[in-house]
């Protein structure tokens, strides 16, 4: 018997209310992930990952407002749950690693009473035993002298190091899913790779879920089991990520995996997606690829075509994914 997945997203809509209009920013977005497996949530800037992430924890801000779906977690509906309910959840069962820590740390509190107070949270300890915890993940985070590290306020310390504070503050209560950010997009490149490798170790270790948004798709190939490309709030396509990477099914993954750059192809001109993600306040009729799609026919200006199922546990939103022989990450 198949066990249940332990997030499930289905339908989801969450849509800004704004003078200029409607933002369409998530507009029917299902997800799905399974114990201790890792999800790669993949798309241009302004795709709706953000978001996504955001009405799962629902702290959509003003003026979002999540207007449709469901949201299943362990059973439970998330959209169903009060406020009061929703708090028990939110850090505890369901963690959140931002894209940029400095944001979110409190710059007039050491980083130790940060932790400290989500532990004290969610579980009946006093803050002495909080802080020895809160030393204890400092060091299951690779940061040397943790004991000297709680004391110390977030100016004082690196990128690097307030990335892996962030890490260890969403692992204080032992979460069952962790939603990652683009963790590593503000980093440099030798600590993005330290920053991965930890996030792939501690899925190990703790047995975590985690659902890693990116745009990076060498991050997606290097650390994920699964993928989910999004365009324009919208899924494109899902599977594992053996299958999307070696056979894509849609033209916008086929684009995004031609335009990452190869050592190999090094004397090749980088191929690039024509043409810009579209406004959301009007999106095209349709399918929302098709004003960039080199496969584009009337049917694809004409319909918006269905999420479907095509085997494998594979999911795609593209009218024309029969007839078309896409260019693999192998290949190119």
């Amino acid at each position: 018997m198949l066990s249940r997945p332990i997030l499930r997203v289905h339908g989801l809509k969450t849509y800004f209310y704004t003078f200029a209009g409607v933002v369409k920013a998530v507009d029917g977005i299902d997800l799905q992930v399974d114990k201790g497996e890792m999800v790669g949530f993949v798309g241009e800037s302004g795709s709706g990952k953000t978001v996504t992430a955001q009405s799962i924890m629902r702290i959509v801000p003003t003026p979002g407002k999540t207007i449709g779906g469901t949201i299943e977690f362990e059973g439970r509906d998330l959209l169903s749950l009060t406020e009061s309910q929703m708090q028990h959840v939110r850090g505890k069962e369901i963690a959140y690693i931002p894209q940029d820590p400095t944001t979110t740390l409190d710059p007039v509190y050491p980083v130790g009473d940060q932790i400290a107070e989500v532990i004290m949270r969610h579980q009946l300890v006093s803050k002495k035993q909080a802080l020895a915890r809160a030393t204890e993940l400092l060091n299951s985070v690779g940061i040397a002298d943790p004991q000297i590290r709680i004391n110390q306020y977030p100016h004082e310390l690196s990128g690097g190091t307030k990335q892996r504070i962030a890490i260890a503050r969403a692992l204080s209560c032992d979460p069952s899913v962790i939603l990652a950010d683009e963790p590593t997009t503000a980093l440099d490149v030798t600590i993005q790779a330290q920053i991965l490798e930890l996030l792939k170790d501690l899925r190990q270790k703790f047995n975590v879920a985690m659902v890693f948004i990116t745009h990076d798709m060498g991050i997606v190939a290097d650390t994920c089991d699964k993928v989910t490309v999004l365009y324009a709030g919208q899924v494109c396509e899902t599977g594992t990520t053996e299958q999307v990477f070696e056979k894509p099914k849609h033209p916008y993954t086929e684009a995004l995996l031609s335009s990452v750059p190869s050592l190999a192809l090094r004397k090749e001109k980088l191929s690039v997606i024509p043409g810009n993600v579209p406004n959301l306040i009007q999106p095209p009729s349709g399918c929302r690829f098709h004003p960039r799609c080199s496969y584009a026919k009337q049917i694809c200006v004409d319909k918006d075509p269905e999420l479907e199922s095509i085997g494998d546990g594979r999911w795609v939103h593209c009218h024309r994914w029969r007839e078309l022989d896409l260019k693999s990450a192998v290949a190119s």
